[in-house]
C-alpha cells in the first residue's frame, strides 16, 4: 500500500491509535444509544431476550460487511445485554491452534468470545472451532507418532461472535456453524448526523445540526470516518476560538482536508476521471494501478469498495467501468468510443 493511501482521511481500513481511543470513549453501551442497523437491533433484541428467558447462552453470531460500521460495538452491547463477560481478539493474533485452545479453555459459562477478521483464521485453527462451536468440546493431540494421544476437553457453553469484512472468504463449514448472520449496511446521512451529535456532546463540544449533517454527507456512510472528521473539524473550530462548530467552519475544514461533498478525496477523483476518460471501455486492474502509480491491492481493497457500493464504479469480466453516476458527478458527457452518447 502506498504512503498516499495510508494518509487518506476517508480510508476506513486505516485505524489509528487515536481512532481506537476515540471509539472506546464514544462507543454506546446499550441499544438505546446505538444508532442505525435498525433491523439487526430489532432481531437481536428478540434473540437475546429469548436466550435470557431460557437461561441459555446466545447462539453464535456472525457480523459481516464493510469496515467501520460498528461490528465490535454490537458485540460489546450484546455482552452488556446478556450480562456476560467478553473476550475480544482478532484472527491474526491467533497463530496456532494452541493459542485458540488456551482462549477457549479460559472461558466461563455464558461468556462471549469476539473474533475480529475471522476470515483470516488459518485452517488448522479453524478446525478447532468446529467442535468447540457445535459440541462445546475441543480435541487436543498430545505427543506425536505412535505415542500420540487425543485428549477431549469439555468447554462451557459460550457464544462466539465473528466479524468479517469479507464473508466470501469464510469456509462453508465455519459459516454454517453460526446460528445468526447479519449484514451491516452503510448508514444514512441522518443516522450519521445523529451519531455525530451524540459524539460531540460526549466530547463536550457544541455543534450545529447543519454542521453535523455536512460531516455526515462526506463520511461515506461510515461512523468511523464520521468520528474522525468530527475530530478534525473540531480542531479547526478550536484554532479559530469558536465555542460551537458552525456549518461554515465545517465546510471550510472539510474542503481544506480535500474531501468533497460526495465524500471523495483526490485518489477517488483520480480513479473516476481515469475510468471516465476511457469512453465506456472497460479498464483492467493492472492498467489502472499503473496509471495511478498505485499497487493493485490499494486500488482493489482501498479505493474500489465504496465506489462500487454506491454505484460509481462497475466491475465486469473485461475490467472496470465508470457508471452514469460517475459522469454526472464529474459533469462529463457519457461518450462511447464511436462518439455516441450512452
Amino acid at each position: 500500500m502506498s504512503d498516499l493511501s495510508m494518509d487518506r482521511m476517508v480510508d476506513v481500513e486505516t485505524f489509528s491509535l487515536e481512532d481506537a481511543s476515540t471509539e472506546q470513549t464514544l462507543r454506546p453501551d446499550a441499544w438505546s444509544e446505538y444508532v442505525g442497523q435498525e433491523q439487526i437491533k430489532k432481531n437481536l433484541s428478540v434473540f437475546i431476550e429469548a436466550s435470557k428467558k431460557r437461561d441459555e447462552a446466545l447462539d453464535h453470531v456472525l457480523f459481516y460487511g464493510p469496515p467501520g460500521l460498528g461490528k465490535t460495538t454490537l458485540a460489546l452491547i450484546i455482552a452488556n445485554e446478556m450480562n456476560s463477560n467478553i473476550k475480544v481478539t482478532a484472527a491474526p493474533m491467533i497463530e496456532k491452534s494452541g493459542d485458540l485452545a488456551a482462549i477457549l479453555t479460559n472461558l466461563e459459562e455464558g461468556d462471549i468470545l469476539f473474533i475480529d477478521e475471522i476470515h483470516r483464521l488459518s485452517p488448522a485453527v479453524e478446525e478447532i472451532l468446529y467442535s468447540s462451536m457445535e459440541d462445546y468440546r475441543i480435541d487436543i493431540i498430545i505427543g506425536s507418532g505412535p505415542a500420540a494421544q487425543t485428549v477431549k476437553i469439555d468447554l462451557p457453553r459460550f457464544t462466539l461472535i465473528g466479524a468479517t469484512t469479507r464473508a466470501g472468504m469464510l469456509s462453508n463449514p465455519l459459516r454454517d456453524r453460526f446460528g445468526m448472520s447479519f449484514r451491516m449496511n452503510f448508514y444514512s446521512h441522518e443516522e450519521l448526523a445523529k451519531i455525530i451529535m451524540q459524539a460531540a456532546e460526549k466530547l463536550e463540544r457544541e455543534i450545529a445540526k447543519e454542521a453535523a449533517l455536512e460531516i455526515a454527507k462526506r463520511s461515506r456512510g461510515t461512523p468511523r470516518i464520521a468520528l474522525r472528521l468530527l475530530r478534525r473539524v473540531r480542531d479547526f473550530a478550536e484554532v479559530a476560538d469558536e465555542t460551537q462548530i458552525h456549518h461554515e467552519r465545517t465546510k471550510y475544514a472539510l474542503d481544506e482536508l480535500g474531501i468533497n461533498s460526495h465524500g471523495f478525496d483526490e485518489m477517488d477523483l483520480r480513479l473516476l476521471k481515469l475510468l471516465a476518460s476511457s469512453n465506456g471501455r472497460p479498464m483492467g486492474l493492472s492498467t489502472i494501478a499503473a496509471a495511478l502509480s498505485e499497487d493493485e491491492g490499494t486500488v482493489e481493497d482501498v479505493l474500489e469498495p465504496y465506489l462500487i457500493a454506491n454505484g460509481y464504479l462497475e466491475r465486469t469480466a473485461k475490467g472496470r467501468k465508470a457508471t452514469r453516476a460517475t459522469y454526472d458527478v464529474l459533469n462529463m458527457k457519457c461518450v462511447n468510443a464511436d462518439g455516441t452518447l450512452f
